[in-house]
């Protein structure tokens, strides 16, 4: 049976500081970490209309329940019953957006899945699907960068 390590191994920074030479050592480690691949990782999705404007008002706001049913959707029609049943934490829904946490295995297939997917015909004439603003194995850095598309 293999386990998570075998798979990938693990990733060891060290760091160091120089101190004054001696003739026996010219630096000392200050600390050693080991940082393992996570279990889970993370995707901030958006929820968009293609033939509304970005600043439109129509854009309705997420809820919980609406965002797990475009994601649902979407993984059912790109991998059918097996991608309806994958694992999908939701993390914080707001406003238009939303945070969701997903195994790490299974990222590459959920996102391929999101950005597939067509949409969705709400109320008649609109269309609304989710469009994926990133997403990582690390959620700090994903965070970190929310506003990089305001900035650029």
């Amino acid at each position: 049976m293999s386990t998570e390590m075998d798979i990938d191994p693990p990733t060891t920074t060290t760091i160091t500081t120089t101190t004054k030479p001696t003739k026996s050592s010219k630096s000392q480690t200050l600390t050693q970490t080991t940082i393992r691949s996570p279990v889970f990782s993370y995707a901030h999705l958006s929820l968009v209309s293609p033939f509304l404007s970005s600043s439109s008002q129509n854009t309705p706001s997420l809820d919980t329940l609406t965002a797990r049913h475009y994601l649902t959707t979407a993984l059912r029609q790109f991998l059918g019953d097996t991608g309806a049943s994958l694992a999908i934490d939701m993390l914080l829904v707001k406003g238009t957006e939303c945070w969701v946490r997903v195994p790490r295995e299974d990222l590459a297939a959920f996102a391929a899945a999101v950005t597939a997917y067509p949409g969705q015909n709400v109320g008649g004439e609109e269309q609304m699907l989710m469009r994926v603003v990133g997403c990582g194995d690390w959620l700090g850095a994903l965070v970190g960068r929310e506003g990089e598309g305001r900035v650029w």
